[in-house]
């Protein structure tokens, strides 16, 4: 399947139905809302102003864009309402690599190409984040295509699957327009979407807090720094401070109030649910370096004969396929499949990874268990929180 970098378009010439150049590309578009990848639109300079090339009436885009169009016939205006504009709104801007759970900034974009009867159709296949998309913008039109071709050949590529990419958009009136959500971000485990916020700019973290679930934001917060932490909930209106907060475990959310401005906590409290907010009063009442201040009033009680565990599933192959917490099992109705009670996603470790490695695992995830692998993905054994004590004990 053909290839296009978005910088090898940008500039190219186009060529109307008669063969005349009439204009160069500009920008390429697309309507997220409709298609997230497919391109839709080019942006063409032409000589009276800058008019909308539809995709539909592209014929070729080798050696140069060709349409049986005219410019007569294309809309003038520069198409940013409702668009996705690739070179404006990507080239250079950090996004989110959900498969490598970091963000990284943009340096170009693979556009594919496939046919569709005798038309081409563009789609966006990945994001350049690498040293090859950046040296081909910085040397194009100052080395001979064929010799800077030649040079980008033998840079590695380093690129994410567009499917694996989430945009960060600050306007909330564009965000809506354009249906960006954070839908593959709130798939992650708390702790690495913590670290994703805490990698970005403080514009950018608020409009991502503003667009996930109240619960999945609740937990992730709970998983900041705390300096960030507070940096995030000052820069939300109080009402969502307020729905994220509910959803915090109880010392958390205590501690956090705690941390901001007076003024600023009773904004948050006065948004809460009468009994949620009750509970958080009470709590703020205990000095924080006592029991009480550190402890939390959410809990599951059961029969002092009960055992506390998770519960592994495993397929016919004997393949690591679930994790079901106990506290799932208890509230689950009879006929619930246990696999629809497990836990997303399945943190486990190999069997031959360190010890440094695993005791990592437990402090970043907070288990209290992590199962072993082998190299075909079988279950072998479970790490208790009780080894890894044992181990940091014999260490001290």
């Amino acid at each position: 399947m053909p290839t296009f970098a978005l910088t090898e378009l940008l500039g190219a010439p186009v060529f109307d139905s008669a063969g005349s150049r009439c204009g160069r590309v500009r920008e390429v578009a697309l309507i997220p809302q409709d298609d997230r990848a497919r391109v839709t639109t080019l942006i063409v300079r032409t000589g009276s102003g800058t008019r909308m090339l539809p995709f539909g009436s592209v014929t070729s885009i080798n050696g140069g864009i060709r349409t049986d169009a005219t410019p007569a016939g294309w809309a003038p205006g520069d198409g940013s309402e409702g668009m996705l504009l690739l070179a404006r709104d990507l080239l250079d801007q950090q996004v989110i690599d959900v498969f490598g759970r970091k963000v990284v900034r943009v340096n170009d974009l693979d556009l594919l190409q496939e046919m569709v009867g005798n038309r081409p159709v563009l789609k966006v296949g990945s994001v350049d984040v690498g040293p090859r998309g950046a040296i081909r913008r910085l040397l194009k039109g100052v080395v001979p295509l064929p010799a800077l071709r030649a040079l980008l050949r033998q840079i590695p590529p380093r690129t994410i699957p567009w499917d694996f990419v989430d945009l960060i958009e600050t306007d909330p009136a564009r965000r809506v327009k354009l249906k960006i959500s954070h839908e593959r971000l709130a798939k992650l485990h708390p702790a690495d979407i913590a670290d994703i916020v805490e990698e970005l700019a403080p514009d950018d973290r608020e409009a991502v807090f503003k667009t996930l679930d109240e619960d999945v934001a609740a937990e992730a917060l709970e998983e900041v720094e705390p300096k960030v932490q507070k940096a995030i909930v000052e820069s939300l209106s109080s009402e969502r401070a307020a729905e994220i907060v509910e959803e915090m475990e109880p010392d958390a959310a205590a501690d956090l109030l705690a941390d901001l401005p007076e003024e600023r906590t009773s904004e948050i409290l006065l948004e809460m649910q009468p009994q949620e907010r009750k509970e958080m009063v009470e709590l703020l009442e205990f000095k924080e370096n006592t029991a009480a201040g550190r402890m939390n009033t959410e809990y599951l009680a059961v029969n002092v004969g009960a055992t506390v565990s998770t519960i592994y599933l495993v397929d016919s192959q004997g393949t690591l396929a679930g994790a079901v917490p106990l506290a799932k099992l208890v509230l689950a109705t009879p006929d619930a499949p246990m696999l629809s009670l497990t836990q997303e996603p399945l943190i486990s470790t190999h069997s031959g990874a360190k010890e440094k490695e695993v005791a990592e695992l437990f402090d970043k995830y907070n288990l209290l268990t992590l199962p072993v692998v082998d190299d075909n993905k079988r279950l072998t054994g479970v790490i208790t929180s009780d080894d890894i004590i044992s181990l940091l004990r014999a260490k001290l």
